[in-house]
């Protein structure tokens, strides 16, 4: 008897067909799994929280998150990221009257007047310089914890030259009119807190990274304490 070659193609075809189905049933079912073994919550070490009362008129409205009454839950990022700012070199839009910018990437960001770097009012911004290219998974910022206060016109930016006019991405803009002119922002404001405010990176793979503020709910004057950037250590 001569072999059919219709139905020898019918069963490879079939065959094969199964096997892809298989193939997709097991990634369906390890691949979320999987993917979130490979995740762990970012290694932020928070500072003690400030020992100050609640001012009593506190901002609000449409464009601004309540006051947090709970940690928000953990940030999930890559196993084995790392702190790459840390250390780093930090520049900025005007000279600081009180601190000085390497204390910016010093890990020092507890609620005293001898952990701030503060700037004269108006727009202005802190930058950091990775030293290399690096894939971003997170970025920590605190502005000053020692009060509960709103920061005006938050921005953070990244981008390949240290004069952001290549591949300049956005993170985060919560300036909603535009007076900082670089764009209208969506993102709300927020309270600051001992746990900072972690901006979702995306894996964006970028050197510098800018953190732009106008004043605060309770000051015109610009503050950072600390500007922490997460990604993978370099092989």
């Amino acid at each position: 008897m001569k072999p059919n070659p219709r139905a020898s193609r019918r069963s490879l075809a079939t065959a094969t067909a199964l096997g892809a189905a298989l193939v997709l049933m097991n990634v369906s079912a390890v691949g979320p799994s999987a993917i979130a073994a490979e995740l762990a919550p970012l290694p932020v070490k928070p500072p003690s929280p400030t020992l100050k009362g609640t001012p009593s008129d506190l901002p609000s409205g449409p464009n601004v998150e309540p006051p947090p009454e709970k940690p928000a839950p953990p940030f999930m990022a890559p196993k084995g990221v790392v702190n790459v700012a840390a250390g780093k070199k930090a520049t900025s839009s005007t000279k600081p009257f009180t601190g000085t910018l390497s204390q910016i990437t010093d890990g020092l960001k507890e609620p005293e007047d001898d952990h701030v770097v503060e700037m004269r009012r108006g727009k202005q911004w802190v930058q950091v310089d990775l030293g290399e290219p690096a894939t971003l998974y997170a970025i920590v910022v605190w502005h000053d914890h020692r009060f509960l206060q709103v920061f005006k016109d938050v921005i953070i930016l990244v981008a390949d030259d240290p004069d952001f006019t290549q591949n300049v991405q956005t993170l985060y803009n919560n300036d909603v009119d535009n007076s900082a002119g670089l764009g209208i922002g969506t993102d709300k404001e927020y309270f600051e807190t001992n746990r900072g405010r972690t901006f979702d990176a995306k894996g964006v793979v970028s050197r510098y990274v800018r953190c732009y503020t106008a004043g605060s709910s309770l000051s015109s004057l610009n503050v950072c304490q600390e500007i922490e950037v997460y990604a993978l250590p370099a092989k």
